[in-house]
């Protein structure tokens, strides 16, 4: 139990900005393995963003509650994966080899591709997000952050690196996952799913998958596998599929 909560907070503290024990460090094996509870994580990520904005609503209107719960979020994660979504649209929006692809993607500075990427997204997470019933908001955001994160996590468990340099922001997470830590994964990434109280929104998962293949196909034809900024791609375009996707179901099926 006491290796479990020290994984946990391993995970916590890589992906968040949230403070931990003094027990946590970057233990090569903890590392290892802390990727089974990302989506965890993405829980209390976006929980803590869900709280953000019940609070905001009392004061503001709808659309400045979600930008501050937005900005909520961002500063939990550090925007570590807004930052690996703009290094992916640099970096393969600027190179055409694998070389070249790794190098833009190194640069710590955001390109044009970078910054247009992300204000489509997060353009995309606040219409989409305002279109949602008020009463579903709150279950709607931790779903989305517990099951991109999810999304995210298949790709570690069933592709593989790409990237060598012990620099990378992945490399600890670059092992293959274990069947039971990937089943953790899912457990977590699927049950917020719940609090939605409707069991059409489970279709949301179909274009996940297909989210999950094609970023797969993509990213191995052009650089062999995948990287840290692949895999924060993958969360951030999944959350938007998946907020896509539950306006789809609430207008024609559900």
């Amino acid at each position: 139990m006491k290796k479990e909560i020290r994984i946990f907070f391993t995970a916590l503290m890589f992906f968040t900005r949230i403070p931990c024990p003094s027990f946590t460090d970057h233990d090569p094996e903890y590392l290892n393995r802390s990727s089974k509870y990302f989506t965890l994580v993405g829980i209390i990520v976006g929980s803590i963003s869900a709280i953000a904005f019940y609070l905001f609503q009392f004061v503001f209107s709808l659309e400045i509650a979600l930008l501050l719960s937005f900005a909520t979020s961002l500063l939990t994660t550090g925007a570590f994966h807004e930052d690996g979504f703009a290094d992916v649209c640099d970096g393969f929006g600027g190179g055409w080899t694998k070389e070249k692809i790794m190098d833009i993607m190194k640069d710590s500075r955001v390109g044009t591709y970078g910054l247009v990427g992300l204000m489509i997204l997060l353009a995309l997470k606040f219409t989409s997000l305002r279109e949602i019933p008020l009463e579903l908001i709150i279950p709607t955001i931790i779903s989305a952050h517990a099951i991109s994160r999810l999304t995210s996590v298949t790709l570690i468990y069933t592709d593989e690196y790409a990237r060598e340099d012990l620099l990378s922001k992945a490399k600890p997470l670059a092992t293959k996952m274990q069947h039971s830590d990937y089943l953790v994964a899912c457990i977590f990434g699927l049950a917020p799913v719940l609090l939605m109280r409707n069991y059409w929104v489970f279709l949301a998962i179909i274009p996940l998958i297909l989210t999950k293949l094609y970023f797969s196909r993509y990213f191995n034809k052009w650089i062999g596998g995948y990287t840290g900024d692949c895999l924060g791609t993958v969360q951030q375009v999944a959350e938007v599929i998946y907020y896509l996707s539950l306006l789809v179901i609430f207008k024609f099926i559900s």
